[in-house]
């Protein structure tokens, strides 16, 4: 079993990243946490925490393998916890990990389903199911520190985004971004257009400022 990878972070797409080790490109699927960290980093040395898991077909018999990968051994840690939940499958958290896990341990501690029901696919019910689970086992994640991308190079950007940002500049213009009521899918969205139209970036309001100057152009 493959537990850890470095190469070069070849490609960052919607759900996954290609990551060039040697003559082979790997396949990596990643959270949204993990894209927004990475997505300016293409081009330079990464490692991923890697899980394998078997990805069943449905509308056949194969069985797909996968590799879900992570920056830090605790992310992957809190994956594995967080799939432990009932009806909560590795698809499914893979999909609604889309902040940080010490944001996501945070709130299952203080019990705040409300908070919760803005991950994708995660309703009141599967919400207070993960509270019920979890709540007395993630203390540990809750005092984790934010994790940046682990490159040997300087970050190259995606082809025609701006360069040497702090990927904290992205983290906080998303959370400020769903506040003023766009969706998770929709903020990444802009934020994704921002970063490939090479705009100058320096802090948060950089971001908000060329998002909605896009959308009224």
């Amino acid at each position: 079993m493959i537990t850890k990878l470095t190469g070069i972070l070849n490609r960052v797409l919607d759900e996954e990243v290609r990551v060039q080790i040697g003559p082979f490109e790997y396949q990596i699927l990643i959270p949204e946490f993990v894209r927004r960290q990475i997505q300016l980093n293409t081009g330079s040395e990464i490692t991923f925490h890697i899980l394998d898991y078997i990805e069943a077909n449905q509308n056949s018999n194969r069985m797909i393998p996968r590799r879900i990968g992570f920056l830090s051994e605790l992310e992957l840690e809190f994956f594995e916890l967080f799939c432990t939940v009932d009806k909560i499958g590795t698809k499914k958290a893979l999909k609604a990990m889309g902040r940080p896990i010490k944001e996501l341990a945070d709130a299952i501690q203080r019990q705040d389903v409300k908070w919760l029901t803005t991950m994708p696919g995660i309703g009141k019910t599967s919400a207070e199911q993960i509270i019920a689970t979890l709540r007395t086992k993630v203390a540990k994640f809750s005092m984790v520190q934010p994790t940046s991308a682990n490159s040997g190079a300087s970050p190259t950007g995606n082809a025609g985004g701006p360069t040497g940002i702090n990927p904290q500049i992205f983290e906080d213009a998303y959370v400020a971004l769903m506040t003023l009521g766009l969706s998770p899918v929709d903020a990444r969205n802009r934020l994704d257009m921002v970063i490939a139209s090479g705009v100058e970036i320096k802090e948060v309001a950089d971001v908000i400022n060329a998002v909605f100057k896009r959308s009224e152009s």
